[in-house]
């Protein structure tokens, strides 16, 4: 299970790096929406824990929705103005402060469902509106392997303090913007702002696909252990496919420059 949760994810990325540099920011993003942190997480999780603990989390994990989007938006709105340090400080710092709120509220899934779809409508509204980016400085072979090992440890980090806090905090946990750290980072470092805008904001258009995924187990673990999973992935690429259209509506937000670094 260790190899497992350091190769998922690094690889993962390394395909969404690619995706990047051949489709461009919304393709990289939206694919980033598929539930490749927070599955293998509730999997470990319903193994470790039992079925209904990661049920619960599931549960947790659509709830923070909410405050991944948060993260996202915040990201793009500030690095248009500032360098990498200020905008993850910031977006982190947000990510923060409302996992926490939402950890003080009673767990319920139609609360959850609500905080997700909520933020899902409201996402294409938030994000600054850039010119579409593809062309640029792709990563050096070297920045892919940092982002993969970043990766790496993010996802081993999160892991290991969820399977110690509670079924809440897991769930909020399992939706750390592990991924959207990384990328957000990277792509700013090499591609500039306009760039880390647009896939950030296909990022949350992919989401609809995570949050599928987590609807699905939160309401089938509990009756159908883990062959539930096999139904949330499928479930999750098939609204993965839905949401490819959205793709191509633009934000209707302050207008902001490429500006490759």
């Amino acid at each position: 299970m260790l190899l497992l949760k350091l190769l998922v994810i690094p690889g993962f990325l390394l395909l969404i790096s690619l995706a990047g540099k051949r489709w461009g920011p919304s393709v990289a993003g939206w694919l980033s929406g598929l539930p490749v942190v927070v599955g293998p997480i509730l999997f470990f999780l319903a193994i470790e824990q039992g079925e209904a603990f990661a049920a619960r989390s599931a549960t947790a994990a659509l709830s923070a929705m909410f405050a991944m989007i948060a993260f996202c938006v915040t990201y793009a709105q500030v690095a248009q103005r500032s360098n990498w340090p200020t905008a993850l400080s910031l977006s982190l710092a947000v990510w923060a402060m409302l996992a926490v709120v939402l950890s003080s509220i009673p767990a319920s899934l139609v609360f959850s469902t609500i905080a997700a779809a909520s933020a899902l409508l409201a996402a294409p509204y938030l994000f600054p509106s850039v010119q579409p980016v593809i062309s640029g400085t792709a990563p050096k072979s070297d920045r892919l392997l940092w982002r993969m090992v970043a990766g790496a440890l993010l996802t081993l980090a999160v892991t290991l303090l969820a399977s110690t806090v509670g079924e809440r905090w897991s769930g909020l946990l399992a939706v750390f913007p592990v991924l959207g750290s990384v990328m957000a980072v990277f792509s700013q470092q090499t591609r500039g702002p306009a760039f880390t805008a647009a896939l950030l904001r296909a990022t949350a258009t992919g989401m609809y696909s995570f949050a599928a995924f987590c609807l699905v187990l939160a309401l089938a673990l509990p009756t159908m252990g883990l062959s539930a999973f096999a139904l949330g992935v499928a479930v999750s690429v098939a609204m993965l496919g839905v949401t490819r259209r959205l793709l191509a509506k633009p934000a209707v937000s302050v207008r902001a420059q490429a500006c490759d670094e």
